[in-house]
C-alpha cells in the first residue's frame, strides 16, 4: 500500500469515527432511555406480580378463616365481611349461599345465587352454576314453566352445565304432563357421550318409569 493510500484510509477512518461520535452525542440519549424503560418495565412487572400474589394470598386466607367458623349463620356473616371482586367474589358468593342454606336460611341463599347469576362482571361459568343452584333450591315453589325458562339458556352445546340443565328441564316437562317431550329429552341424554354413566342411567330409569323404551347402548 502506498503512503497516499494509507493516508487516505486514515483520514477516512477518522471521519467515520468523528461521525460516529457526533451521532452518539445527538441520539445517545434515546438508547439510554430505551435501556431505562426496559429495566423499569421489568421491575414494574415484578412488583405488580408480587403485589397481586400477596393480595391473592391474603384473600384466600380471609376466605379460609371465614369457612372455619363453626356456626353456619356466623359463617355467612364472616364471608360477607370479606371484600372480594370478580371471580373471587363469585366464589365467595357461592360459599355464602352454601353457608346460608346450611343455616336454614334458604331465602338468603337464593338471594346470593340470584345476585351472582345477574353479575355480568364474572365468568359465565359462575353465573350458570348460580342459576342452576337457585332453580334447584326453588324447585318446589316455582312453576315448571318458569324453571324451564331459566334453565333453557344453560343448554347450548358446550355450556358447562348443559346436561344437568337438560335433566331438570325433563323433570319440569314431566311435572307439566308433557311426557313425550320429557322422554325425547331423556333419550338424548341417555345417548350423550358427554354425560356421566350415572346421569345416563338416571335418564334410562326415568324413560322406563314413563313407559318408554330406552335406546340400546
Amino acid at each position: 500500500m502506498s503512503q497516499t493510500d494509507s493516508f487516505i484510509e486514515e483520514v477516512t477512518e477518522e471521519v467515520r469515527r468523528d461521525q460516529l461520535y457526533r451521532t452518539f452525542r445527538r441520539y445517545g440519549w434515546i438508547a439510554a432511555l430505551v435501556v431505562v424503560l426496559i429495566v423499569g418495565g421489568a421491575a414494574w412487572r415484578e412488583y405488580t406480580r408480587a403485589r397481586d400474589a400477596a393480595a391473592a394470598q391474603a384473600l384466600g386466607d380471609s376466605l379460609l378463616a371465614a369457612l372455619e367458623t363453626p356456626d353456619a349463620a356466623e359463617r355467612v356473616a364472616a364471608l360477607a365481611a370479606v371484600e372480594t371482586t370478580g371471580d373471587a367474589g363469585a366464589v365467595a358468593a357461592l360459599l355464602t349461599a352454601a353457608a346460608a342454606q346450611e343455616a336454614g336460611d334458604t331465602a338468603a341463599a337464593i338471594a346470593a345465587l340470584d345476585k351472582l347469576a345477574a353479575d355480568m362482571d364474572v365468568a359465565a361459568y359462575y353465573r350458570d352454576l348460580a342459576t342452576l343452584k337457585s332453580v334447584l333450591l326453588q324447585a318446589s315453589d316455582t312453576a315448571p314453566e318458569d324453571r324451564i325458562t331459566r334453565l333453557d339458556p344453560l343448554t347450548p352445546a358446550g355450556a358447562p352445565f348443559r346436561l344437568l340443565a337438560e335433566e331438570q328441564i325433563a323433570l319440569a316437562e314431566i311435572e307439566m304432563g308433557d311426557t313425550a317431550s320429557a322422554i325425547d329429552r331423556l333419550q338424548r341424554l341417555s345417548e350423550d357421550t358427554d354425560a356421566s354413566a350415572t346421569l345416563r342411567r338416571r335418564a334410562q330409569e326415568l324413560i322406563v318409569a314413563l313407559g318408554g323404551t330406552p335406546s340400546p347402548a
